[in-house]
């Protein structure tokens, strides 16, 4: 990659009390400023550890992991204010509309009230939430629940977002404008660290990919150059390829 980088990760290794194998083994990438970084693997690779530990969910058992801005480190402090994650699972207030979810969560983050009310209308406007601003957030299809998980998210304007599976069980109108506004912020400065399973989601989405397997980073790089490398026509059959086919948990 080229580049400044905003997050270094280096040697890091996970083990949780009750586990009698790793979870990471000597993991490390850089993941650059402005990139949408792919990272994939199967159930139980590793990846949910990793992003709990690049969000401060977790800690890892050993090795280094630092954040940048403008080339310099920043504080563990900073860097929570720095980062949004948008989880798989929905991680708003049902009985709530998304106009009082959103204002909670920026009131989280200490965002002004003049601040918030224009952030809050805009991400209601550009996410097609505008109309049922008011309606309970419970009553919504899953497609409009999946764009007020991300409007949650990014509320503050994080500098670096991370998505899990941000587009699952949505319709193909839903999904679109999600990956479309989603390109908008990356076009803007907005690093993007993306998980899913979608393969050709994430083959026409992500710039850089890393595949983890077994607590190990087994790919890393351009897709374009990976798929050289290892003979694969697609994302998918670079992932059978080195991953293999058999079933996972």
């Amino acid at each position: 990659m080229t580049g400044a980088a905003c997050i270094e990760i280096r040697n890091v290794f996970k083990k949780y009390k009750s586990a009698q194998e790793n979870s990471l083994s000597d993991v490390s990438l850089t993941i650059d400023t402005a990139d949408i970084f792919g990272l994939l693997g199967p159930n139980g690779a590793g990846k949910t550890t990793l992003i709990s530990i690049l969000c401060g969910i977790i800690p890892p058992s050993s090795g280094i992991v630092n954040f940048y801005h403008n080339r310099d480190i920043v504080s563990e402090q900073e860097r929570k204010s720095r980062i949004g994650f948008v989880p798989q699972e929905y991680a708003f207030y049902q009985e709530l509309t998304p106009r009082q979810n959103l204002d909670y969560f920026g009131a989280m983050y200490n965002l002004g009230k003049s601040d918030l009310e224009q952030r809050r209308e805009h991400l209601l406007e550009i996410l097609g939430l505008s109309k049922y601003a008011d309606k309970k957030v419970g009553t919504f299809s899953g497609g409009m629940k999946r764009r007020v998980n991300l409007a949650i998210g990014i509320i503050h304007e994080p500098d670096i977002l991370f998505l899990d599976e941000p587009t699952v069980g949505v319709d193909v109108q839903s999904r679109n404008a999600i990956i479309r506004y989603l390109r908008q912020i990356n076009e803007n400065g907005t690093t993007i660290i993306y998980t899913s399973h979608h393969m050709s989601e994430a083959e026409e989405f992500c710039k850089h990919i890393a595949l983890i397997d077994h607590g190990r980073v087994i790919a890393n790089g351009a897709l374009d150059d990976l798929k050289a490398k290892h003979e694969a026509s697609s994302l998918q059959s670079l992932f059978i390829n080195l991953t293999g086919e058999d079933y996972r948990d």
